[in-house]
C-alpha cells in the first residue's frame, strides 16, 4: 500500500520541485532551455507509452500472433481520440492566453495520471511483472513533471507574485494523483478491460506530445531533449522492470 500511494504522489512530487523553480530564477525562462525541457518530456512520455503501456497490453491480450494487438490497437485509438476531441472543444471555449495554458497542463496531466492508475491496477491484479514497470511509469512522468512545472510556474510571473504562481504551478499537477486513484478503482472491478484501458493511457500521452509537446519546441535542442528523457524513460523501465 505504500509502494501505491507513493506511485501516486511521485508525479506531484515533480510538479511541485519545477513549480519551486519560481523562487530561484527571477526571469522568465531561456527558450533554448524551454525547447530542451519540453522535448525531454516529450521524450519521457513516448518511452512511457510504449515499454508501460503498450507492450504490457498486448502481453495481457494473449499469445495468439493475429489477435494480441487488438485491444491495444483500439485501446490506443480511442485514447487519442477522446483527448483530441476534448482539446479541440476546449480551444473553441477560451482563447489562447496564460489561464489556458494551465488548463491545457491540466487537461495533459489527467492521461498522466490516468496511466499511472492503470498500472498499479494491473500490478495489483497479481501481474507481478507490472509492479516495478508501474514504479518506473510514475518516476519517468514524475521526472518529466519538472520542468512542466517550472514552466508553468515561471509564466505565470508577470501576472502573479512568486508565491502564487508556484500555488498555480502545485494545484495544476494535483489533478494526477485524483485520476491515479480513479482509474485505479475503476480498473479494480474491471479487470477484463486491462489491456484498453494500458493502450488507452498510451494514446492520450501520445497525443500531447504530438499535439502540443513537440510543435511548441524547435531545433535540435529539443530533439536532444526527446532522445535524452526516451533513453532515461527506457532504461528506468526495463532496469525495474
Amino acid at each position: 500500500m505504500q509502494i501505491l500511494i507513493l506511485g501516486f504522489l511521485i508525479p506531484l512530487i515533480g510538479t511541485t520541485l519545477g513549480s519551486a523553480f519560481v523562487f530561484l530564477l527571477k526571469k522568465e525562462i531561456n527558450p533554448k532551455l524551454k525547447n530542451l525541457l519540453q522535448g525531454f518530456a516529450a521524450g519521457v512520455m513516448l518511452a512511457a507509452s510504449i515499454w508501460s503501456l503498450i507492450i504490457p497490453a498486448i502481453d495481457l491480450s494473449g499469445d495468439n500472433p493475429y489477435t494480441c494487438y487488438i485491444p491495444a490497437a483500439i485501446g490506443f485509438i480511442l485514447g487519442m481520440m477522446l483527448i483530441m476531441l476534448f482539446d479541440i472543444y476546449v480551444s473553441k471555449k477560451m482563447k489562447k492566453n496564460v489561464n489556458m495554458l494551465n488548463l491545457a497542463v491540466v487537461i495533459h496531466n489527467i492521461p498522466e495520471g490516468l496511466s499511472v492508475g492503470v498500472a498499479f491496477a494491473a500490478a495489483m491484479h497479481g501481474d507481478a511483472f507490472l509492479a516495478t514497470t508501474a514504479l518506473a511509469l510514475s518516476l519517468g512522468i514524475g521526472i518529466q513533471n519538472i520542468p512542466e512545472g517550472s514552466i508553468i510556474s515561471l509564466n505565470l510571473v508577470p501576472e502573479k507574485s512568486k508565491f502564487k504562481a508556484f500555488l498555480q504551478g502545485f494545484l495544476s499537477g494535483v489533478v494526477e494523483p485524483i485520476a491515479s486513484i480513479i482509474a485505479y478503482l475503476l480498473m479494480m472491478y474491471i479487470t477484463p478491460t486491462m489491456p484498453y484501458l494500458l493502450s488507452f493511457a498510451a494514446g492520450a500521452m501520445v497525443f500531447v506530445v504530438v499535439d502540443e509537446l513537440i510543435p511548441s519546441s524547435h531545433g535540435n535542442i529539443c530533439n536532444i531533449g526527446i532522445c535524452i528523457g526516451f533513453v532515461i524513460m527506457m532504461v528506468l523501465d526495463v532496469m525495474l522492470g
